[in-house]
């Protein structure tokens, strides 16, 4: 009964609320932003991250808000106004300076319609702080100053506001006629007394122009142009006091036009706008009963028999390190553990009880089918739930990020990188029995290879390789198993293989030229039986989700990490960095939760590389990893 009573106690403050206050719902649009729309209604973005909290995790068109109708505190005049013969929705806003969308919210029936000849509408009489303020500036400024431009052949709409040093916006403005392109003999008004200096003549075969959207800054040109600052402004002097909303530059074509997304990573470290706290949960399993505050040596134990516990503990110490890095670039962090015990019951306990609201990201669970459950039961708060560590299949959700690239995706890109030398190359693939099933893909990808059976205790013997040898090519080697005992057979036994190939007679007939393949390592590589310097010789390349650090190189995490914790980091606190401070940065990096994943955004870390591609179904996918290659001197290089 007391819970019946305090809910209906909610729903009637909430109503009262409501009531009182004038609130109303705004429907959220294509291309809208949380921006945009506190400039449509004169409020500020504060207000609608207070009264919209999900907001600022994503915002989708089609989301209805709640915003005061009244905006904060702004003085309105309403002008009743008499539609004349032939004017239109749009006309009548550019007459008045204000946008569509205001004289549609105070006439709301020109939503679904447009005005009638004769009909009396409301006339908000305001000045807009947004590009109507510009162009209400431009009016006044040019009123007396117009000037008469002829359209000359190749001339555009952006070329021609781009030589009068005004907006696309402002040059229509000022043209209220004008159609969606131009043609050669027109007659435009454009502004008196500009300076058409040289460098305003653009060379269009190698140039073209580009207008800067709303808020869109170098950080936003640069993942979309693949240009840096200074080569905007070598371009564009004028852009030396910054980008503004409507300024036309000038870009190459070469950028423009598909030149593919730049792969050198880009450093989020530079471009940090969004300077709110961010509030992370960390879903990891401690079990915290089992720990012994008072006892080392306790300690000590239940580490050497509890893998996941070291790999969680690890992990979180990286967590914390990226924290520390985001307080020096300005940006704070709350970190909040949730021990998941490693259980499905505890995680559904945790997400039953704990407030996830104002949760910007939640890291974890380590465990798949934990991992599943949290997206599962957090995917209607919209909350975005970060898989750290597992490369498993796993069920997919919109709000999963899956940070591991998939073995499936990472056997493909392998299998592509080699496709693109096979006429040059002779591949030889040897399979074990336990994947045979895969080896269809490799033959479908490598249709010319040849193969290569192990016998039924899965060892090959030396006669088998030599007569699948190219002699005139280099002979790459795929090497499909999991089996330890194939696997250190095969790579003894082709490192054997003499580099120079002799007849009966002893008399040279060729070179082996051998180099090892892996499209999925496995752990059997790992073995104490296959030999490094084996692999080494036969300069073993295989993908990885990360690359092996220098530690002889001291980069600032490692330095801080040796400081604070004594010891320098495993691979699984460098994870454990790498992911959380990609996530903070890209959250920093962002108004809106989905700008922060595009794919365009490629970062790159001490360890570690992300782009994610987004499916609206199946959530995001971290894409890149590395292709690395043992070389002669027992090092680890990135090929790619």
């Amino acid at each position: 009964m007391k819970k019946i009573i305090l809910i209906l106690f909610l729903v009637f403050c909430t109503n009262s609320l409501f009531a009182q206050n004038n609130y109303q719902n705004h429907i959220v649009k294509r291309g809208e932003t949380v921006y945009s729309i506190s400039k449509m209604y004169m409020i500020s973005e504060e207000t609608i991250y207070r009264l919209n909290p999900d907001v600022k995790h994503v915002i989708k068109t089609g989301l209805m808000l709640i915003l005061p109708l009244n905006g904060e505190e702004v003085s309105l005049n309403l002008k009743v106004y008499r539609v004349k013969r032939k004017e239109s929705i749009k006309s009548i806003a550019l007459k008045f300076n204000i946008p569509e969308d205001l004289l549609k919210k105070y006439n709301k029936d020109l939503y679904i319609r447009e005005v009638n000849k004769g009909e009396r509408i409301k006339i908000p009489l305001i000045k807009i702080t947004m590009i109507n303020e510009s162009i209400a500036s431009s009016r006044t400024s040019h009123k007396n100053s117009i000037t008469i431009h002829t359209v000359l052949p190749r001339e555009t709409k952006y070329s021609i506001a781009r030589l009068y040093k005004i907006s696309v916006t402002e040059l229509e403005y000022l043209n209220p006629t004008m159609g969606v392109s131009l043609n050669i003999g027109d007659k435009i008004n454009i502004p008196k007394s500009v300076d058409l200096s040289e460098s305003m003549v653009v060379n269009e075969d190698e140039f073209e122009f580009y207008e800067v959207l709303p808020k869109e800054g170098f950080f936003r040109l640069k993942i979309k142009l693949g240009l840096e600052r200074d080569e905007i402004i070598s371009l564009n002097p004028s852009a030396v006091e910054g980008l503004k909303e409507g300024m036309i530059l000038k870009i190459p074509k070469l950028l423009k036009s598909e030149k593919e997304i730049k792969k050198e990573p880009i450093d989020l470290s530079k471009y940090i706008v969004n300077k709110r706290k961010k509030k992370i949960a960390v879903m990891l399993p401690f079990d915290y009963n089992r720990i012994d505050l008072d006892s080392i040596n306790e300690n000590i134990e239940l580490l050497k028999k509890d893998v996941t516990l070291g790999v969680a503990i690890d992990f979180y110490s990286g967590v914390l390190m990226a924290a520390e890095f985001m307080k020096d670039r300005g940006v704070s962090s709350e970190i909040t553990v949730l021990d998941t015990e490693g259980k499905v019951t505890k995680v559904e306990e945790i997400i039953s009880s704990y407030n996830f609201n104002d949760t910007d990201a939640v890291i974890g669970p380590l465990l798949s089918k934990n991992i599943e459950k949290a997206a599962a039961d957090l995917q209607s708060k919209n909350i975005p739930v970060f898989s750290p560590l597992s490369k498993v299949k796993l069920k997919e959700y919109p709000n999963l990020h899956q940070t591991l690239p998939s073995n499936e995706s990472m056997e493909q890109a392998m299998l592509s990188y080699i496709s693109k030398r096979k006429d040059t190359i002779n591949t030889i693939v040897i399979t074990g029995k336990e994947w045979t099933k895969s080896k269809g893909a490799i033959m479908a990808a490598l249709p010319e290879s040849k193969t290569i059976v192990p016998d039924e205790g899965n060892y090959l013997y030396i006669e088998n390789i030599v007569k699948q040898i190219d002699t005139t090519k280099q002979n790459w080697v795929i090497l499909h198993s999991n089996n330890p005992i194939l696997v250190s057979n095969a790579v003894g036994l082709l490192n054997g293989i003499p580099k120079v190939i002799l007849d009966s007679l002893g008399n040279k007939i060729g070179n082996n030229r051998l180099r090892l393949f892996a499209v999925n390592k496995s752990r059997a590589f790992d073995y104490n039986d296959v030999s490094n310097i084996h692999l080494a010789n036969l300069n073993f390349t295989y993908p990885s989700v990360n690359k092996h650090y220098d530690y002889e190189i001291l980069s600032p995490f490692l330095v801080s990490y040796k400081y604070k914790y004594g010891v320098m980091p495993n691979k699984y606190a460098i994870r454990g960095f790498d992911v959380t401070y990609d996530i903070l940065l890209r959250l920093a990096n962002a108004e809106v939760f989905e700008e922060a994943f595009t794919t365009e955004i490629y970062t790159e870390y001490v360890e570690n590389k992300f782009q994610y591609i987004f499916d609206p179904t199946k959530g995001y996918k971290n894409q890149v990893f590395y292709i690395i290659k043992y070389n002669n001197e027992l090092k680890l290089e990135v090929v790619e």
